[in-house]
């Protein structure tokens, strides 16, 4: 079997560009940091009073 070489074509951002995809990547880190505390908080407001020792 021949495995042909392929040009790849890559492209280069602009300034412009790297900075909006900065932007867009903590934007969905702290999305995603929001969401895991909405989930620990509602988790411990539901399970928190099963907890031996727990008022």
């Amino acid at each position: 079997m021949i495995v042909a070489d392929k040009k790849l074509e890559l492209v280069t951002l602009t300034e412009r560009q790297q900075k909006a995809r900065r932007n867009r990547s903590v934007a969905i880190g702290v999305a995603l940091a929001v969401l895991v505390a909405i989930f620990y908080v509602a988790t411990i407001v539901k399970f928190g009073h099963n907890l031996p020792g727990a008022m």
